[in-house]
């Protein structure tokens, strides 16, 4: 790759990698709104109102740095506005509380208004093995630990706490499957190994209880899982990415496109219903239908039309 420099090791002449990392896009070198720390702003999640509040001011809230790139030059647009986020969904998080908008509404407006609808997951990483990414195991025990999370106090987070679940977070993004790597809780350290056992543990009972009835036992055995991962990582995603990797003497593109075809002859493979197929055909025509509508209707400048947007109140 080149005379890059980083501090990834070297997997073979096309791949960098970190050898116990989980998830890199949820490091330093993906998902971050590193400017946030330079100028003093970040959501809070100590409830929706300051969510809300903290959200709008980073929004409205200008960027030297971006001030130097400019929003209009030379008569195109290098960004919506130079302010430390352009728009609400800039803001990079694990997880954020979502309302649906209506059209030409920000997304806080949505959330002051009608509350939160549901709440987006996004520290969950593609399961390359899976042809959705993810599979019904994974899913059910997100769905008992959010569970778990709703029954369990949540007091204010104070600022040292706010430090630590942010390097906690950076971590276990790069060394989360390091035996070794502890994590700060509290005024104390734990080893993830062990705090993520005692999680897993105490989710037991949601999982009895959502399996009340169902012979299967699905809940139960999504939880058994991830208590495989936390005592050994080389059941991780991650970790059977890298092991396939090297038992194809492969790097990262040619196992990426190597499953990558195989989910497309999954799909290719699948039979869509004649009534669903066209269900999705008349929605299409109907879409472009109205796009068409929307353009011939509208003579309102770009400029006009951000302007207008950005003005909207909270």
């Amino acid at each position: 790759m080149g005379e890059t420099e980083t501090d990834l090791e070297e997997f073979d002449a096309d791949t960098y990698y970190q050898p116990y990392a989980t998830s890199l896009r949820m490091g330093d070198i993906g998902y971050q709104n590193n400017k946030e720390s330079k100028v003093g702003v970040k959501a809070s999640y100590d409830n929706l109102d300051a969510y809300i509040e903290s959200l709008s001011r980073a929004t409205e809230t200008a960027c030297a740095e971006y001030e130097k790139l400019g929003v209009v030059v030379n008569g195109r647009y290098q960004q919506l506005n130079a302010n430390i986020l352009q728009i609400e969904n800039e803001y990079y998080s694990t997880i954020r509380p979502k309302q649906l908008v209506d059209s030409f509404e920000k997304p806080v407006h949505a959330l002051k208004h009608r509350g939160v609808r549901y709440v987006e997951l996004r520290s969950i990483d593609v399961n390359a093995f899976e042809p959705l990414g993810i599979n019904d195991r994974q899913l059910r025990f997100l769905e008992t630990f959010l569970i778990f999370c709703q029954l369990h106090e949540s007091p204010v987070i104070g600022d040292d706490e706010r430090d630590h679940i942010d390097h906690n977070e950076l971590v276990a993004a790069h060394r989360g499957r390091d035996p070794k790597l502890h994590l700060y809780r509290g005024s104390d350290e734990i080893l993830l190994r062990d705090w993520s056992k005692e999680i897993i543990d105490a989710m037991t009972g949601i999982c009895e209880l959502l399996d009340k009835d169902l012979p299967e036992k699905p809940y139960s055995t999504s939880l058994a899982a991830q208590r495989d991962k936390a005592h050994d990582a080389d059941f991780t995603p991650s970790a059977r990415m890298l092991e396939t990797m090297r038992s194809e003497g492969e790097g990262f593109f040619h196992f990426a496109m190597r499953m990558s075809q195989q989910h497309q002859a999954y799909f290719s493979g699948c039979k869509l219903d004649p009534e669903r197929r066209a269900m999705f055909r008349r929605l299409t025509e109907e879409s472009l239908e109205r796009q068409k509508a929307m353009e011939a209707d509208n003579d309102e400048s770009f400029a006009d039309y951000l302007a207008r947007y950005f003005a909207q109140p909270v």
